[in-house]
């Protein structure tokens, strides 16, 4: 295992002695380190709830016989920082984002990562670091946010944009369109609208599939492609 280079030999009794500060045991320390690259963040509707699939992959890995460690990286919801001088700091964060995986993967030998991401930078850079890394990797996204109703009629943030210009354009009024950003966005996940961020989720599920597809064809086994 690549975490055996830091966690075997006399020469690592101060490295394990500081993973035994962290409450592990020598069970602990003898399985295969998993990292957990997790996007969490209060500010961003698509990432809020993956504190909690973090906590369910690590009590996956436990049970699957690993060691999990958790870590974090940056996002940036591009909807929030549209329209200002923040949206020029949203491509520069996936560079950030597949650095900071690969620092932490690589520092401290982890064998693997499961990366727990959401929106339009954070799975690429994530999978970008994966590349990078040629470790084992699972990617998994924290899916799309419902859709809202208005009128009747189901609603999304993209109609919130469209209200803006029928506000202007005296086709909507103002107490209409404050009734419609109310709802246009019931609940945390990825904006509810084929924008970036689930086009990167269908493509990951898509190639997840394609993968199995291969994999089971070639030993021989007349599945059909899920």
């Amino acid at each position: 295992m690549r975490s055996d280079e830091m966690k075997l030999g006399i020469e690592r009794a101060p490295h394990r002695a500081l993973l035994k500060a962290l409450g592990l045991t020598d069970k602990d320390i003898a399985k295969p380190f998993i990292g957990v690259a997790n996007s969490f963040t209060t500010i961003v509707p698509g990432h809020i709830h993956l504190q909690n699939i973090a906590e369910a992959v690590k009590a996956g890995i436990l049970v699957a016989g690993g060691t999990p460690f958790e870590f974090n990286t940056i996002g940036v919801c591009d909807g929030l920082a549209m329209g200002h001088q923040g949206m020029r700091y949203s491509l520069p964060s996936r560079e950030l984002i597949a650095d900071s995986v690969e620092v932490m993967v690589q520092a401290h030998r982890l064998d693997a990562v499961v990366l727990v991401s959401d929106c339009d930078k954070i799975t690429p850079g994530m999978l970008m670091a994966a590349a990078r890394l040629d470790v084992p990797a699972i990617s998994i996204t924290g899916g799309a946010m419902e859709s809202g109703l208005f009128n009747g009629e189901k609603v999304g943030v993209s109609n919130v944009f469209e209200g803006m210009g029928k506000v202007i354009a005296e086709k909507m009024t103002p107490e209409e369109l404050a009734r419609l950003e109310n709802v246009a966005c019931p609940g945390c996940g990825s904006c509810n609208g084929m924008f970036t961020a689930n086009t990167m989720a269908c493509l990951l599920r898509h190639s997840a599939g394609y993968k199995r597809f291969k994999v089971e064809n070639s030993q021989g086994n007349r599945r059909e492609n899920r």
